[in-house]
């Protein structure tokens, strides 16, 4: 946790904490974040955060070089594999955007098509993504969160103790190709950007470094195998381990309002884009900050 830019003045803003009737979320109302956020406010945040998984910080007015200020006091931040996407001058900015120019696609107009955990592939998976909303459709655009927690909270006992101290591969790879064959959002990778997104292993059921809890760590889109199970065993206790996690008693799913700031745990999620109809426009910016190796 990286505080050391924390101002000491006590907060000046009437910050409110409402948790949603939700498996996961909470909105966060009377914040601004142009403004410097002092250290007790932080806290409260930092808390907040992990206590409810998902914040939503409400009419949140902010440049890219705030909203990497703000994330950056959680930690150092990740660059996305997909530089073609970065936002001009801050390479700390995905653009995550289904708008075309000049026949290019600004961003990445597929993310989150399939559900999963920002960098699971990476070794030091991401602590935490920011996503702020910039331009948004009329109707559609929704993200969907699960509770990765809860879904391991409430595993039948016999598929708990079958799967605890199982690893498994996560690749990047592991749907791109079905993604670029679907739209025109993925480019071509380059031996450098193939040499920065191997595959890695990671722990079926890993534990939030922060607060003890255990949650599942497997994703549709990037868990492709279990070590040391044959495939066909693998694939069929990875599907019922995806099918568990992503119930309708598990998930939040937010319905985004202009300006909104949303915050979310890679440790304790998964997420998913409901998706935007294709004639409507959608740009948001995200961040993501970088975690610790799972456990």
């Amino acid at each position: 946790m990286n505080t050391a830019s924390a101002a000491p003045a006590r907060s000046q803003q009437s910050i409110e904490i409402r948790p949603f009737d939700a498996p996961v979320g909470a909105e966060v109302l009377g914040l601004d974040l142009s403004q410097p956020l002092p250290a007790d406010d932080f806290a409260r945040i930092h808390r907040a955060h992990l206590d409810h998984h998902v914040l939503v910080f409400r009419d949140q007015r902010i440049t890219p070089d705030e909203q990497i200020a703000f994330s950056r006091r959680f930690g150092p931040l990740q660059i996305h594999v997909l530089h073609q996407f970065q936002l001009a001058g801050h390479p700390e900015i995905l653009i995550v955007s289904n708008v075309v120019e000049n026949g290019k696609p600004i961003g990445l107009g597929d993310a989150g098509h399939f559900w999963h955990s920002d960098l699971s592939y990476k070794e030091r998976p991401s602590l935490g993504s920011l996503l702020h909303a910039q331009e948004l459709p009329s109707e559609g655009g929704d993200t969907l969160f699960a509770n990765m927690h809860l879904a391991w909270d409430t595993l039948p006992d016999e598929l708990k103790r079958k799967v605890e101290g199982l690893r498994a591969e996560h690749t990047y790879l592991a749907k791109y190709a079905e993604l670029q064959r679907r739209s025109p959002w993925r480019p071509n990778l380059s031996q450098e950007q193939l040499d920065q997104v191997k595959p890695v292993v990671q722990p079926v059921v890993r534990t939030h470094p922060e607060t003890g809890r255990k949650a599942l760590f497997v994703s549709e889109h990037f868990t492709t195998r279990i070590v040391g199970l044959p495939q066909d065993e693998s694939d069929a206790l990875l599907q019922q381990l995806f099918d568990h996690s992503t119930r309708a008693e598990h998930v939040y799913r937010h319905v985004w309002q202009p300006h909104d700031l949303v915050f979310w745990d890679n440790r304790s999620l998964m997420h998913l884009a409901a998706g935007t109809p294709d004639h409507l426009r959608r740009k948001m910016y995200r961040t993501t900050i970088e975690g610790d190796e799972p456990f």
